[in-house]
């Protein structure tokens, strides 16, 4: 009996250590034409932990993101980080991306992004690379209406790029 116990805690007791819970890696961005305002309106979210994580290693570990007492570099860090993470073409043309601003809700950064100017759409391409370079599992859905269309695909970090025609 004494053999059995053994054998089980060496065969089995390893496999639950595989069936952890794992950390899912996302971000979702949704992505709306706004005709009548001549605009994209972007929203991101990213979990605050990952982006507090990335904005420590990347540029000071002393930041904290917080709904209080939050220091004012955070939000020209953030602003430089998705930046250099997000771009966007509309028909073939890169555009300027403005930061507008984020909030906080729950453990989920909201960050806000626009395009202004932007009188018709034929063709959308975004490189969404954000989380890229911390988490090597790190998926980012992109959601889409343009056109009166809807669309979806999930980018990582092999195939950051996707392109809508219409």
């Amino acid at each position: 009996m004494n053999f059995l116990k053994k054998l089980f805690i060496v065969l089995v007791i390893p496999l639950f250590a595989f069936t952890a819970v794992h950390k899912y890696y996302v971000s979702v961005t949704q992505i709306e034409y706004v005709k009548e305002k001549a605009s994209v309106q972007i929203i991101s979210r990213i979990f605050i932990d990952d982006f507090e994580k990335l904005l420590r290693e990347r540029y000071n570990p002393d930041i904290t993101l917080s709904k209080d007492g939050e220091s004012a570099e955070v939000d020209f860090y953030v602003e430089k980080y998705l930046g250099e993470k997000i771009k966007i073409k509309i028909n073939g043309k890169d555009t300027d991306v403005v930061f507008i601003g984020k909030e906080y809700e729950a453990d989920i950064m909201y960050c806000y992004l626009e395009i202004e100017n932007v009188k018709s759409i034929s063709s959308f391409e975004i490189t969404n690379q954000v989380l890229f370079d911390l988490y090597g599992e790190q998926q980012n859905i992109v959601r889409t209406e343009i056109n009166n269309k809807n669309k979806s695909f999930i980018l990582i970090r092999e195939n950051d790029k996707g392109l809508l025609n219409f």
